[in-house]
């Protein structure tokens, strides 16, 4: 009988470490003509440690038995919060010299998803898509109606100079597109097995007629399925869009025996590189297993995987 009572001991241990194992989170900063000779030190520095504080901050949340939403939400608040990225905070002009953001979550465990697009006053436009999702009947709202909603819900509300940057202003007055796709996102899993992924951007330098590109939309910038991945995306927003490509890479995963590293290899390189776009990706799969993979010099990156190993990365090698 002790035998048996020492077996089941040993198997309920051995199970509580699988689950402790389980968390995992990545991040991504954008993807483009991301080059070492074209940063600076102490540039390269800032960018490093503003990935390392929000990435750490998402695998805290997550140790402490936290959700991958909160997670994911977290994360991104901090990549809005930083001039760094082309989200929040650092998000590029539109061709009228104003700031408009977009942003969108999914959870896996119910495929619940949230969106917001072209919000000029929307402090952290992730919690907005955050509240889509959780406190509305609808999965996408747009300009003035989700920046009323936004109001209705409390969340934080800014003039729009305070996305403004002297960065961001010298590009759109040269009518310099922007190389490097500084889009966020996130995708974390939980204890419970649970896929989360979120992404938010300023859109595109110059943008006009109320461009809208892959970020705030499901399938193609941000999907999340328990039974395969989550995925969010960076890159040239309208191929990304055409190929639904964060979908599709779980449809790789779910209807052709694919692995994660695989299907977003084929979708990034064949799918998307296949038609003239550029960018690249982060995922998990439903074994916390984690892939990053682009087409471009660079993308701004990082993680902490299941055994607890972090890394930060910008450059192609």
């Amino acid at each position: 009988m002790k035998k048996y009572l020492c077996l089941l001991i040993i198997l309920l241990f051995s199970c509580n470490n699988n689950d402790e194992n389980r968390i995992a989170i990545v991040i991504h900063g954008g993807a483009g003509i991301i080059l070492k000779e074209n940063i600076s030190k102490s540039k390269e520095d800032s960018i490093i440690n503003k990935l390392d504080e929000a990435i750490s901050k998402g695998w805290k949340l997550l140790n402490e038995g936290k959700s991958s939403e909160l997670a994911v939400i977290e994360t991104i608040r901090i990549l809005e919060d930083s001039p760094l990225f082309n989200a929040g905070k650092g998000s590029v002009f539109n061709s009228e010299g104003r700031v408009e953001n977009d942003a969108s979550i999914m959870r896996g465990n119910d495929l619940n998803a949230g969106a917001s697009s072209g919000t000029s006053n929307v402090k952290n436009p992730i919690t907005l898509a955050a509240d889509v999702m959780n406190h509305s009947d609808h999965v996408f709202l747009s300009g003035k109606g989700a920046e009323k909603f936004a109001k209705d819900r409390n969340i934080e509300i800014v003039e729009n100079e305070y996305f403004h940057t002297k960065f961001r202003y010298n590009q759109l007055l040269n009518k310099k597109e922007d190389n490097k796709y500084g889009t966020v996102g996130c995708v974390a899993i939980d204890h419970n097995g649970d896929i989360v992924a979120g992404t938010s951007t300023g859109g595109m330098t110059n943008k006009k007629w109320g461009r809208i590109g892959d970020s705030p939309i499901i399938g193609a910038g941000t999907y999340a399925n328990n039974n395969t991945c989550g995925i969010s995306s960076t890159g040239s927003g309208e191929y990304f869009i055409r190929t639904v490509a964060a979908y599709q890479v779980s449809s790789l995963l779910e209807n052709h025996d694919f692995d994660l590293e695989k299907a977003m290899s084929k979708v990034v390189h064949l799918k998307i590189g296949g038609i003239g776009g550029d960018g690249g990706m982060i995922g998990i799969d439903k074994y916390s297993n984690i892939v990053m993979d682009f087409n471009t010099p660079g993308m701004y990156r990082a993680y902490v995987n299941k055994d607890g190993q972090k890394q930060i990365l910008l450059y192609k090698n």
